[in-house]
């Protein structure tokens, strides 16, 4: 029996962008479980990560923008989500599982704790399971 899916507290870094919105609302909402709250199709999609909001935006579009200042990225580019303490080992299992490569886990300080993994864009997702920043 597949391992049930874990909880995201929330987004600790984010930007991301895209270029295949089926494959990152494929990933985001399915694998991941994040709820999407609205869609603008062929430029962004916005999704509710825990108590945040989670932005993803079409690369080619926003760079190329006359309405708003022109943003993006080219390259993969990082985010770092939180999860419970309980829950951390959860989310390497569960990944492991939906076919995700688990790429390296650090240990920044005893009991805080994070792994890396890969999206459909290549962008590089990084789950903790503490805040790693000082207050």
């Amino acid at each position: 029996m597949p391992a049930p899916r874990p909880a995201i507290t929330g987004v600790l870094e984010t930007v991301l962008y895209y270029t295949d919105a089926q494959a990152t609302e494929r990933f985001y909402g399915q694998v991941l479980g994040f709820r999407l709250i609205g869609k603008q199709p062929g430029r962004s999609l916005f999704y509710r990560a825990g108590t945040s909001v989670f932005l993803l935006f079409d690369a080619r579009t926003t760079l190329g923008e006359d309405t708003l200042t022109p943003h993006g990225a080219t390259g993969p580019v990082h985010t770092c989500f939180l999860a419970p303490p309980d829950e951390y080992e959860g989310w390497k299992t569960y990944l492991a599982e939906q076919g995700v490569q688990l790429l390296e886990e650090v240990v920044w300080r005893p009991e805080v704790l994070s792994f890396y993994f890969r999206d459909p864009d290549g962008n590089m997702l990084e789950i903790a399971n503490a805040d790693l920043w000082p207050h």
